[in-house]
């Protein structure tokens, strides 16, 4: 049995790595200017071209930035149904990502009437703090309803009332600077500067080493809260560490490439189906490559389906996510009856 988990786990292990290989040539070579894969090695290796600006100031910091951001949201997403025990719970349905993108839209536009450039560290404090105060409301409202349906409701909810807020600011705002955040605001990786990807790698890979820290007591946990606690496992600080990381992985997802629709929910069962266990410290790091794999294909979907005109990723994200979503609900109802 454990010989067949190894072969299966290697073999998922693989595919990703494959499809990241892949889409990572793909993202770099494809675009509005089309390049052969000799002269994107030729640029990264250093020799000098007329297209080196697009490699090395668009298309590389965005593609590491759709890999980085689409891993923290997926991990994100699976904490998220750790903590709650459902796996239909994420960043997106319960309204946390746009409790971010309201408190990061508020913060950008103070900074731009009065002249102020918000840095990368900046936009991640006020995503935090948004995701703390959507998810504060969450946990609050998960005290007083029994049924996790209607936790996902409200969660919804909650996002479109952040959402709304959101539209009128950005829409009323008076800097002509303020055009930019309505990309942003729908959810794009465009725009990132090396900068951002610096800030962006720092705080995802601090978080993940802590998240991989917890997979022990992860696994206890998925199997109960009385289980864990027989285990030695102090319950509620557990708790407030899975909420704490995954606000903060949503927040920086947030941050930089607005709400990202989907992907925390979809990906980790995904995953999940293909290594066939949950097993925390098999599934976290199956899981980031896993959302690198699913933002990297969508970006490159959303720059190149209809170009020069660009959709916004979470547009795309939905259409692939959604259906694994409602797959996931008639499997769960399936399993009831």
């Amino acid at each position: 049995m454990k010989q067949r988990t190894v072969m299966r786990c290697t073999a998922g292990y693989g595919i990703l790595a494959i499809l990241l290989c892949l889409l990572v040539l793909l993202n770099l070579n494809i675009g509005t200017v089309s390049l052969s894969p000799a002269e994107v090695f030729g640029i990264l290796l250093g020799k000098t071209s007329a297209n080196t600006a697009i490699i090395w100031e668009i298309r590389l910091p965005r593609l590491i930035a759709a890999v980085i951001l689409g891993g923290a949201l997926s991990v994100s997403g699976f904490l998220l149904q750790t903590f709650f025990s459902n796996p239909i719970a994420g960043p997106f349905v319960l309204g946390i990502s746009s409790g971010a993108k309201l408190t990061v839209a508020m913060a950008m536009i103070g900074c731009l009437s009065h002249g102020w450039v918000m840095n990368s560290t900046g936009m991640i404090l006020a995503a935090f703090v948004g995701s703390m105060i959507s998810m504060g409301f969450i946990l609050l409202i998960s005290g007083k309803v029994k049924k996790m349906s209607l936790l996902i409701i409200c969660g919804v909810m909650i996002g479109y009332i952040c959402s709304a807020i959101t539209d009128f600011a950005v829409t009323f705002a008076d800097d002509s600077n303020i055009v930019n955040l309505h990309n942003w605001s729908m959810g794009s990786f465009s725009g990132v500067s090396w900068e951002n990807v610096g800030t962006m790698t720092v705080v995802t890979v601090v978080c993940m080493v802590l998240t991989m820290l917890l997979s022990k007591p992860m696994d206890a946990f998925r199997l109960g809260e009385v289980y864990a606690q027989s285990l030695g496992v102090p319950v509620k600080l557990f708790r407030a560490q899975l909420i704490l990381l995954s606000s903060v992985l949503s927040a920086t997802v947030t941050a930089f490439a607005g709400p990202i629709s989907f992907v925390g929910i979809a990906v980790p069962h995904l995953v999940k189906s293909l290594f066939r266990t949950s097993k925390p410290i098999l599934i976290l790091p199956a899981s980031f490559l896993g959302g690198a794999v699913f933002c990297l294909f969508c970006d490159l979907l959303a720059r190149t389906l209809f170009a020069p005109t660009e959709l916004s990723i979470s547009s795309v994200t939905a259409v692939f996510g959604a259906p694994v979503v409602i797959w996931m609900m008639l499997h769960r109802d399936k399993g009831r009856h």
